[in-house]
């Protein structure tokens, strides 16, 4: 059987990314141009500006990774691109681009989630096993998603408000921490102690998240030590809302896990890489479900790219998922859609 090979395009939010992959996982090539050094001095992504970013630097990234593989658009079997969700302007860039690759070359044009991606990111480095739960937690998204089969997504619950990932650069901002929040929050939490009471998160949903109330109990709690000119340790205070987050994330978690009994279990997105989290879920999740397959992706398969979206558009093409030319950017796209 010859070779399947996919190019990806990647342009949700502020990374302008191409991979391609053979063979569903092994990645021929993956370029990333990444604005966060732009967006820094914002403290968060400008939408119009990401979007121009986006403009200068595709041509430029297709054709890094098509010399990165020493391969010709001519070569590749299809064209995989993030349909959504993410920004609107970014991601109508990188789907323009994708459908003119299609048309130009006659190439299959497929449609991706962008939470398809970071699921099947975890494909890049290990093989996945059906019936699997996955933990998707980023900026812009905190889900439990099951999966009986490949390809087939069914949503158990999400965050009633605030995504973990948007929690944590607010309260990184008001913590006077660099962009993004998130990341440096999980940093500060290391030199501190989980000391202050905070307002326990309240989904309604057992399934579901909830993240706001939590959020919003950081300020207050800053707000009412200014008032009363009273000092508090930043880091004890970043470990205090961190380890009240990541409960709520594995409340849920036990329960799903318990209820749906999955083969494998995964982490998806961004707030993947968060240290304190990859460690509960290595040294608490792992000893309590013995039974269940526990998959950490490595930090280069948490972040946005394009091998993801490669990853997901080649399962995606041997399930006959295919777009038209008057494919557009879905920002609000439902992953039990694809």
């Amino acid at each position: 059987m010859s070779d399947t090979i996919v190019l990806a395009i990647e342009s949700s939010c502020d990374e302008t990314a191409v991979a391609i992959a053979k063979n569903d996982t092994e990645i021929l090539a993956n370029v990333v141009a990444t604005q966060i050094d732009v967006h820094k001095d914002f403290g968060g992504v400008v939408p119009e500006v990401a979007s121009r970013i986006h403009v200068e630097n595709i041509s430029m990234v297709i054709e890094q990774a098509l010399k990165q593989a020493d391969l010709k658009v001519s070569d590749v079997d299809a064209i995989a691109v993030t349909q959504g969700p993410g920004l609107i302007g970014s991601l109508h860039v990188g789907v323009q681009a994708a459908k003119t690759l299609a048309w130009a070359f006659a190439k299959p044009l497929i449609p991706v989630h962008h939470i398809a991606g970071h699921i099947y990111a975890n494909a890049i480095v290990t093989s996945l096993q059906f019936p699997l739960m996955a933990l998707v937690v980023s900026g812009g998204h905190t889900e439990l998603v099951y999966m009986r089969d490949e390809w087939r997504f069914e949503i158990l619950g999400t965050t009633q408000d605030d995504a973990i990932g948007e929690a944590g650069d607010k309260v990184g901002r008001v913590l006077k921490l660099p962009y993004p929040g998130g990341v440096y929050v999980d940093r500060l939490a290391k030199e501190g102690k989980n000391i202050y009471q905070l307002a326990k998160p309240k989904a309604q949903n057992e399934l579901d998240f909830s993240f706001s109330g939590l959020k919003s109990s950081v300020l207050q709690f800053i707000d009412r030590c200014a008032r009363k000119q009273e000092e508090y340790d930043p880091a004890s205070l970043a470990c205090s809302y961190q380890e009240c987050a990541l409960q709520e994330l594995l409340g849920p978690t036990r329960i799903a896990l318990k209820r749906y009994q999955p083969k494998m279990m995964v982490l998806a997105g961004g707030v993947a890489a968060n240290s304190r989290l990859r460690e509960l879920v290595e040294n608490d999740l792992k000893k309590e479900f013995t039974n269940i397959a526990f998959h950490v992706p490595p930090l280069s398969c948490c972040t946005d790219n394009a091998a993801m979206i490669a990853v997901a558009g080649s399962v995606a093409y041997r399930h006959g998922v295919r777009g038209d030319f008057t494919l557009t950017a879905d920002p609000g796209m439902e992953l039990c859609g694809v």
